[in-house]
């Protein structure tokens, strides 16, 4: 294992930033690159430091490292490969609250309410798989009682990871640790808006793993995302993020013809019976939404589907619900609701709202609900922050209905009837997430049945857990993430052995 000097936790979040700026972590050590950009704190708009720009050598070196390092990695005895990865998870929970204020300044997020939980999720994530390396196992077949027959669990090699910034913790975790378990080695493609949390992350891990099983490169899509996904020696790609991106991933394995994993967006349906516990409701629609991380994800209720008899009092409560969240400083305990990660994506989330807001004019009962408050304090007034608004009185066919927002923008449509509410509900391109509230236990089996999504709960609106199998259907991707069924089909290949005992 490695021998890198143990790291103490630096609770200065702009001195760490600053401490990793330029550099991509290749073959166990900090490298610097030639060509940076500029991160900006999405809360001021003001440059926090310069990340890597890597492109086609960095991403050669990467693979290269990795390439050397996983034959050694994989031949190591599973049990021993999970100790070290769960080892992984005791360093970083010893630096959960380092790893918080850094998420919360790169990205936006608040402290208390998203980013100090994830930093802590990312860890668990780390132990949890560090916990299943004894279940790599195979099976006998009774193909012929004069043949030994006989199936084994391999890895597949080396890993090339994309992932977003919108939790690029908690979803780098579920692409590294179970790939390290199963006997990959890694190489993982940061996000260019948030690259320093999960550039800490894997210099922490270094102290538990062998030199260039889990390299990590900076950079943006075309040049450094591409560099990967079109790598050679790259022989299993798991990505996480928009659609389009997905698809480039998804054409560049089938010209390799290497296996992909793509977990990709949502337009996640709520729906609300007329004899739904209210309260509970409410309470769900507020963490469903994630509007304290902006409504920036994936399995956002971003379609609130809510039964005529009590649309009126939903909206008043979710109303009051919002309007109660402190939006201001992403670092100060008493924020509730963050940023938007970039200007990029203000830019498209408002103009998201304007269309909303011209259709409201346009239809009769229709409204824009707009809720919570700007912060007041002139340090934020360049800010990304963008009041959440539901909009009532739309139908489920408007451009805000169908196409993913990201932001926290929500629709509550009213219906009458359960068939009904089950064919809008499924009328979407997308198919990742969707929640039915009901005391009536038959509808809510039936509707597990009939949703058209790939992770369902019932009364609750969980975020995505590792143990719990998470991916989509339709275009919200392929393959599954976050469990010992995940790591086995999507990390490992099965080699079947027959034995001729003649």
């Amino acid at each position: 294992m490695s021998t890198t000097p143990a790291l103490t936790p630096i609770l200065d979040p702009h001195a760490l930033a600053r401490a990793l700026g330029a550099h991509h972590l290749i073959d166990g050590q900090l490298v610097a690159s030639d060509e940076t950009f500029p991160v900006l704190n999405p809360a001021t708009c003001e440059p926090i430091a310069h990340a890597a720009q890597g492109g086609a050598d960095a991403v050669d070196a990467a693979v290269t490292s990795a390439r050397r390092a996983q034959r050694a990695w994989g031949a190591t005895k599973a049990r021993d490969r999970g100790k070290a990865v769960a080892r992984c998870g005791a360093l970083l929970e010893a630096h959960v609250e380092e790893l918080g204020l850094l998420t919360a300044l790169e990205t936006g997020k608040a402290l208390r309410t998203e980013s100090r939980v994830e930093a802590s999720v990312l860890a668990d994530a780390f132990v949890y798989f560090g916990g299943l390396a004894s279940e790599l196992t195979g099976e006998t077949v009774p193909f012929n009682p004069d043949i030994l027959t006989f199936t084994l669990r391999e890895p597949v090699g080396v890993v090339g990871g994309i992932i977003p910034w919108n939790a690029p913790l908690l979803l780098m975790a579920l692409k590294v640790a179970p790939a390290l378990v199963a006997g990959n080695s890694v190489v993982i493609k940061a996000s260019e808006e948030a690259p320093f949390g999960v550039l800490r992350v894997a210099q922490l891990v270094q102290q538990a793993l062998p030199a260039g099983v889990f390299n990590l490169i900076v950079g943006d899509g075309p040049r450094c995302g591409a560099a990967l996904a079109e790598h050679p020696h790259v022989n299993k790609l798991t990505f996480t993020g928009s659609v389009g991106a997905g698809r480039s991933v998804y054409k560049a394995a089938a010209e390799k013809l290497v296996p992909v994993t793509l977990e990709l967006g949502g337009k996640s349906p709520m729906i609300v019976m007329g004899d739904a516990d209210l309260d509970k409701a409410i309470a769900g629609a507020v963490g469903g939404m994630r509007f304290t991380r902006q409504g920036q994800s994936c399995t956002a209720a971003s379609r609130m589907f809510v039964h005529r008899s009590v649309v009126e009092p939903f909206v008043a409560g979710l109303r009051a619900a919002v309007d109660a969240m402190v939006m201001g400083d992403p670092l100060d305990e008493a924020t509730d609701i963050g940023t938007i990660i970039s200007p990029r994506q203000f830019d498209r989330v408002k103009s998201y709202i304007a269309l909303g807001e011209q259709l409201c004019s346009e239809t009769a009962g229709a409204e824009p609900v707009v809720c919570s408050a700007l912060p007041t304090d002139p340090r934020f007034a360049k800010g990304l922050f963008v009041r959440p608004v539901i909009f009532t009185g739309l139908g489920n066919d408007t451009r805000i209905a169908r196409e993913e927002i990201f932001g926290p923008v929500t629709m509550v449509i009213p219906f009458d009837t359960y068939e009904e509410v089950l064919a809008m509900a499924n009328d979407s391109d997308y198919g990742l997430a969707a929640t039915i509230w009901t005391k009536d236990l038959a509808t809510a089996m039936d509707a597990v049945h009939r949703l058209e999504a790939g992770f369902v709960q019932v009364n609750q609106n969980l975020v995505v857990q590792p143990m719990l199998s998470y991916g989509g259907v339709k275009t919200s991707g392929l393959g599954k993430e976050a469990s010992l069924g995940s790591m086995l089909e999507h990390f490992t290949h099965k080699k079947t052995v027959l034995i001729n005992m003649k």
